[in-house]
């Protein structure tokens, strides 16, 4: 018994040397791969470093959900999708990281600072809309938004002035974010008319910069819950059916 209770002490102890030295190399592997992207001068800054699933490759998430890999030593960076055959059937896994940092930004912003439509009834899923006031496709899909409401589907409004900031569409949408009625101040510009509402401190800007940085580049885009990205119109049956399948993946 006692050379069993040694021998069993021996292996824990071998345990947790490799922990550390595997705790020590993914620190080491860290401030190399920092250092190296420093030297990049990327515009996006990293938020974290940590082992992908492939052995010796390093997976480095940028703010905005973009993910690049590199090597231990941090003289190897690459951008590209990693693939992982699961049942003979290749699943994206730098895709499915990418929404998924894309899904904690875009599910973060707060209620107060969007523009929500609310499902009638059971609320199945929501999606989250970069729209601008003067984009005519924004306008066709807006005219959407009650048969999305009717599927469940909350729909959540977000700036993105697609000619830039102070531009007449940045203007309109800070008149629809200062309004005291935001919904019907958004129902209005829509339709042509003109509303008055006095300056204040607004998100505009902010959720701009944040489309900008997950790759909007156009309106309307449209993130489901589970942080893909649509970019372009899609009539409101497809988005639903999109927006009810992405919560059905995230549930499982």
């Amino acid at each position: 018994m006692r050379v069993t209770h040694i021998f069993a002490a021996a292996v824990m102890a071998l345990a947790s040397t490799f922990a550390v030295a595997a705790a020590d190399s993914n620190a080491s592997a860290e401030q190399a791969i920092r250092k190296s992207l420093q030297n990049l001068e990327l515009e996006v800054p990293v938020e974290s470093v940590g082992s992908s699933p492939l052995n010796g490759l390093y997976e480095v998430k940028l703010q905005g959900g973009r993910v690049l890999y590199a090597s231990a030593d941090g003289q190897y960076v690459m951008q590209g999708y990693l693939y992982q055959l699961q049942d003979g059937k290749p699943v994206n896994l730098t895709e499915k990281a990418e929404r998924q940092g894309v899904a904690k930004l875009i599910n973060g912003i707060p209620a107060a600072e969007t523009v929500v439509y609310p499902a009638k009834g059971e609320t199945k899923s929501h999606i989250t809309v970069f729209t601008d006031t003067t984009c005519p496709y924004c306008h066709k899909l807006h005219a959407e938004v009650p048969e999305l409401n009717r599927r469940g589907i909350e729909v959540r409004y977000v700036a993105f002035p697609r000619q830039g900031l102070g531009s007449p569409g940045d203007e309109q949408l800070q008149a629809v974010w200062c309004s005291s009625d935001r919904r019907a101040a958004m129902d209005k510009m829509v339709e042509g008319k003109e509303i008055k509402a006095a300056k204040c401190a607004n998100p505009v800007s902010k959720q701009f910069q944040l489309g900008q940085q997950i790759g909007v580049n156009g309106t309307p885009a449209i993130v489901l819950e589970n942080g893909h990205v649509i970019p372009g119109y899609q009539p409101a049956p497809q988005v639903a059916k999109l927006a009810l399948a992405g919560e059905q993946q995230a549930a499982k």
